[in-house]
């Protein structure tokens, strides 16, 4: 996977993505702050059918109550 620390696994049948968490940033909206990101679609050494997994996500919180 091309991000630094980030890693992707099948454990048990289950996707397992491995991240940290970074200082909230504001999304390109400005509607969440980010605190995670695979900054679009990535190709993982993880495979299923002997193809690699390719994933992508974005963890988020919302800077106030909703």
């Amino acid at each position: 996977m091309a991000l630094k620390k980030t890693t992707v696994t099948i454990e048990d049948g289950m996707l397992v993505i491995r991240t940290p968490l970074g200082k909230p940033t504001a999304s390109a909206s400005g509607k969440t702050l980010v605190v995670a990101s695979s900054r679009g679609n990535q190709e993982t050494d993880a495979q299923v059918e002997g193809k690699n997994v390719v994933v992508g996500f974005n963890a988020y919180i919302y800077p106030t109550a909703r």
